[in-house]
């Protein structure tokens, strides 16, 4: 007798392993690259806003797999984030990250780029509202992203 609720397929399961659901692994990120662009001692910051309309500042960053050259993949980010055809150039300091849960958490390295640009005017990508031009004295008056929460 063949049940339509699907108890006679679970059964199978473990039996059958290729009626198990195949799913590859996520990688998870080994590292997190973010890009300083500094002009008369603001910095570029990308706004977004929620669903709720909270608008949260960040700098444009892109999160990297183990083996991925930074450089190459901090500029193809910062290119398609702020419309800036820019260059990255040594790294200004290290940060920790938690890539985890509050509970459960998993801590990566936060290399943050200096980044030159012949021009600086932004055009940033749909999934952001805007960009800012924030000093460091500032800062503290926006909420931060979840991504740029080590800059405090």
């Amino acid at each position: 007798m063949v049940r339509r609720n699907g108890a006679a397929n679970n059964i199978f399961r473990g039996v059958y392993p290729f009626c198990m659901p195949k799913s590859t692994p996520v990688p998870s990120p080994s590292a997190l690259a973010a890009g300083l662009l500094e002009d008369n001692g603001r910095a570029l910051f990308l706004v977004r806003k929620n669903a709720v309309g909270i608008e949260t500042v960040e700098l444009p960053c892109a999160f990297l797999l183990r083996g991925e050259n930074p450089v190459a993949r901090l500029s193809d980010a910062f290119r398609q984030q702020t419309g800036i055809d820019a260059q990255v150039h040594d790294v200004l300091f290290e940060r920790r990250h938690n890539i985890g849960t509050r509970k459960r958490r998993t801590f990566v390295p936060v290399l943050v780029f200096k980044i030159t640009a012949k021009n600086a005017s932004a055009k940033p990508a749909k999934e952001f509202s805007g960009c800012k031009w924030i000093s460091s004295a500032d800062l503290q008056k926006y909420k931060l992203a979840r991504n740029c929460t080590w800059l405090l």
